[in-house]
């Protein structure tokens, strides 16, 4: 899609955070927008405050019959589908040992399993509109193991194995396919749990959800194969995955300076 005005796209988790803020982004480059999530409050506030261009779905991803219900009611309110941003995550922090198992198989039920399903479900309206663009939210955790949060970080990495693949089942057919892999994000998925957060993923730089939200929308118009968000964060992803006794080597210094940005931010959230 050269340009999302006059488009309908689908964004999931568009409650809160980066789904908000693509839903609002997307509103104002034209595009109607179906708002998917499992708060209805929130969905029906957000559409109130975007106008006729915006529908509010209330959806559990993990569930085949809501996914297709959404389905179903983007093409009652706009006519036509042609985008789909896979934004909706789930995380439960902790060890394996720890974590319930119960946490663990949510985890991938929404991370993987929703976006595998709804990108199924997608593909004949995205044929029937002549092309469309699909955009998976994935992470940095899903380029280098995290560990306490190794479930995470296998449906990421899952994720975008999905989504490379399936780009190349769809080459030339109009469809694009691309992956959003950002850092931590300024949003209430970590500042809202960051106690339970590991010290590691602070000594990132944070993202602000409006900033991966033009991210997403960049990439529903050109259909880049992926944006990492940000370059250093992803060089460093990928060589430490590349080498693991370099992660091993730098993982000490990298905790210690995440302890101390994590410390500011429950200062600041002390206040």
């Amino acid at each position: 899609m050269p340009s999302i005005k006059g488009k309908t796209v689908i964004v999931t988790g568009a409650s809160a955070g980066v789904g908000e803020a693509t839903a609002k982004l997307c509103v104002r480059e034209g595009a109607n927008v179906v708002l998917a999530a499992r708060d209805g409050k929130a969905l029906d506030a957000l559409a109130a405050s975007l106008g006729p261009r915006s529908r509010a779905v209330v959806t559990d991803v993990s569930k085949h019959a809501d996914c297709e219900a959404l389905m179903k009611a983007s093409l009652e309110a706009f006519g036509r589908i042609d985008g789909l941003v896979n934004n909706a995550g789930y995380n439960s922090r902790g060890t394996v040992e720890t974590v319930a198992l119960e946490n663990l198989e949510r985890i991938l039920e929404v991370n993987l399993k929703a976006p595998i399903r709804l990108c199924k479900l997608v593909l004949p309206h995205l044929r029937a509109s002549g092309g469309g663009a699909i955009v998976n939210v994935a992470s940095l955790a899903g380029r280098v193991p995290l560990d306490h949060e190794a479930t995470y970080s296998a449906s990421k990495f899952g994720l975008r194995g999905f989504s490379f693949a399936m780009a190349e089942e769809l080459a030339g057919s109009g469809i694009t396919v691309s992956v959003v892999s950002p850092g931590p994000i300024e949003t209430g998925f970590i500042l809202n749990e960051i106690e339970d957060v590991p010290d590691m993923v602070f000594s990132q730089p944070m993202a602000t959800a409006d900033e991966v939200a033009r991210a997403i929308v960049a990439s529903l118009e050109d259909g880049k194969r992926e944006r990492v968000m940000n370059f250093a964060s992803g060089l460093l992803a990928h060589v430490v995955y590349l080498a693991p006794s370099i992660r091993a080597a730098l993982k000490p210094s990298l905790e210690a300076k995440g302890r101390k940005a994590k410390e500011r931010y429950l200062a600041a959230k002390r206040k």
